[in-house]
């Protein structure tokens, strides 16, 4: 059976190489599920493959979209999909790695079917975030969806945003039309989540912030502070430096605020996986088993 292995775990944990290594393994290519990688704006501050990793197993779904083309976890799923009926023709197992807990569940799990929101709603929405802020929308998914209101994460704009363009689009409550239902899927899913110890994730995650910063980082950002209210760009090691810019704080102030930042996200994915019981754990050393165990598991599938 055509199987879709997932690889995932917290950020700096060491996906990519392993990712890498798995689908040379297998001759196959990688569907990358960072919700963040996908804009051709944000390189070094989403931590996109080298071209020499880019190289060695071809990727899907790296800066192919703008931050000015709004983008979100139900078209990934449709997208995904689709690329995946395509890859499937020739290839027996593809790799899907990122660490976008949405993205991941959109595409093993399936996202409710919600109507198709027309671009005046969207651009709308986005126009009035982009003049206004977020507090003026906040407050109408407060009035108009209560129980939504009280379940988002209220500093993730994006999914506020989504809300609020779904119930000026239908009519109703977005809370209303969230079943929740998985979808079955014409393919078998391996997910497999890597983890190290605590402290040895929060260590990697301060030294690759260094080197982000030595890359280049806050040089990337000041080329996007223009276009900081985009929902793109309310992410961990660009808003930071936004908050530079605007005078708030210093510069060793802002890359310790990116670190602790994206440790804090570290913790929420961890959390994420783990109430996901099909995943099972391994360290990124051990690649004999996990290969081993994704044998198994197509094994197991196919008697």
């Amino acid at each position: 059976m055509k199987t879709l292995v997932v690889i995932t775990g917290p950020t700096g944990v060491g996906k990519t190489e392993l990712s890498i290594r798995i689908a040379e393994k297998y001759d196959t290519d990688i569907i990358s599920c960072d919700s963040r990688q996908l804009f051709k704006e944000m390189a070094i501050g989403t931590a996109v493959p080298s071209d020499e990793e880019l190289k060695r197993v071809k990727h899907h779904f790296i800066q192919t979209h703008s931050i000015h083309n709004y983008y979100n976890a139900a078209q990934f799923e449709v997208d995904v999909l689709d690329k995946l009926e395509t890859l499937f023709k020739e290839k027996e197992i593809v790799v899907m790695t990122g660490g976008s807990m949405m993205y991941i569940d959109a595409v093993c799990k399936g996202i409710d079917d919600l109507p198709t929101v027309t671009p005046e709603i969207r651009n709308g929405l986005i126009a009035q975030y982009e003049n206004e802020g977020i507090e003026n929308i906040k407050q109408e998914l407060l009035e108009n969806d209560p129980i939504y209101y009280n379940q988002v994460d209220l500093n993730n704009n994006k999914r506020i945003l989504h809300a609020v363009e779904i119930i000026r689009m239908t009519g109703v409550t977005y809370s209303s039309l969230r079943t929740n239902t998985i979808k079955e899927r014409p393919f078998q899913i391996v997910k497999i989540c890597i983890n190290r110890e605590r402290e040895e994730v929060y260590d990697r995650i301060n030294r690759r912030v260094l080197l982000m910063v030595e890359d280049g980082l806050e040089q990337e950002a000041k080329k996007l502070f223009s276009y900081r209210e985009l929902p793109a760009l309310n992410t961990v090691g660009y808003k930071e430096f936004f908050n530079y810019f605007s005078g708030e704080k210093d510069l060793d102030h802002a890359i310790e605020r990116v670190q602790a930042n994206t440790r804090k996200y570290a913790r929420k994915q961890l959390t994420w996986f783990r109430r996901d019981k099909s995943y099972e754990w391994f360290h990124p050393s051990e690649e004999e088993k996990i290969v081993h165990y994704i044998d198994h598991c197509r094994d197991s599938e196919s008697n």
